[in-house]
């Protein structure tokens, strides 16, 4: 492996190429956000404030011996089934069309694992790519074919497109001009991702949303693709995503940090490199969100963003805290 691109190094590049309009932070000050290793106490991280219900049932399986695959699924079916979560199921901002469509990945400590993407009338996506995951050979079944899988297991079809939603839609289409930026505003990125580690010491991941609002008509982000959502190696960690699905994808972000711990950092700096690489291909100067969570294999966890306001919900040492991300650019 390489010289790492240290915060050092990227300042330098990019003052030297003068393109930089922001500085990385120096976050020297701040904990490393890491446990002295694992006890046999389960942990759960997710992102954003929803994640703090999505933790709770997650807990609820784990403390009763159950494991970290059951309690990532029922822990995010809590975000896909609440209508005021509208970036993640039921309730999610819809596309162009005013068409709800759903993606969403899910990962086991043997490394098996399930995907959907642009499903649409099914509330809980993570569940059927559960069902995909365990009933087939496949790892992703997406749109028509998708729903009909579902079907086929008994998932019942039901319109996604609350009232408030629908209320957004179309002031979003009565805003719309032809000098429109096509992307929403950073709040509409609020995946969820959870991972978990058990009483046993296996991993396991989630990551489930409603994509971005508005999107094309078709656009599936990075939520559905194992290695760049969400990723989990039972003998390293796991990791996820949130924030612009399409800037995660070109680094296979999950898979990255789950990678950059196999190497030996920490959760924390390993969140923080796949972000580093992130601001990297930007040269200094990223108008978006990108945050990601990681759990190793010790249950030692950290979080890192792109700028500030990402927050993760964790569930360690029998305590659900909300807390602020740490974010490596200031304007």
């Amino acid at each position: 492996m390489g010289k790492k691109f240290t915060r050092r190094d990227f300042i330098k590049a990019t003052a030297v190429a003068g393109v930089a309009a922001y500085t990385l932070r120096d976050l020297s000050s701040f904990n490393t956000m890491a446990s002295p290793g694992f006890s046999g106490e389960p942990v759960v991280i997710s992102t954003w404030e929803h994640g703090m219900a999505a933790n709770e049932a997650a807990m609820k399986v784990l403390s009763s011996g159950g494991s970290s695959l059951d309690a990532v699924e029922k822990g995010v079916n809590v975000s896909e089934s609440d209508p005021e979560v509208m970036s993640v199921g039921y309730g999610g901002r819809p596309d162009e069309n005013g068409t709800v469509t759903l993606d969403a990945s899910i990962m086991g400590p043997d490394g098996n694992a399930g995907a959907v993407a642009f499903l649409q009338n099914i509330k809980n996506p993570i569940s059927v790519a559960r069902k995909v995951m365990e009933e087939t050979d496949h790892v992703m079944l997406v749109g028509e074919g998708a729903l009909r899988f579902a079907k086929a297991h008994g998932f019942k079809e039901e319109d996604l497109l609350t009232d408030k939603a629908r209320e957004t839609w179309l002031r979003w289409k009565q805003g719309m001009s032809d000098d429109d930026d096509w992307l929403p505003p950073r709040e509409d990125h609020d995946t969820i991702g959870m991972v978990a580690i058990d009483a046993e010491g296996n991993l396991s991941g989630a990551c489930t949303t409603s994509g971005l609002a508005y999107k094309i008509h078709g656009r599936v982000g990075d939520s559905p693709l194992i290695g760049a959502g969400m990723y989990v190696d039972n003998e390293v960690g796991a990791a996820a995503a949130t924030g612009k699905g399409e800037e995660v994808i070109k680094v296979c972000g999950s898979f990255l940090v789950v990678e950059n711990m196999r190497h030996g950092m920490s959760p924390q700096e390993a969140c923080e490199e796949a972000v580093e690489r992130i601001i990297k291909r930007h040269k200094g100067k990223p108008d978006f969100q990108d945050a990601f969570i990681a759990l190793n294999k010790k249950g030692e966890y950290g979080a890192a963003a792109i700028q500030q306001g990402f927050q993760y919900a964790l569930y360690f040492k029998g305590e659900n805290t909300l807390n602020n991300g740490n974010f490596l650019m200031e304007e």
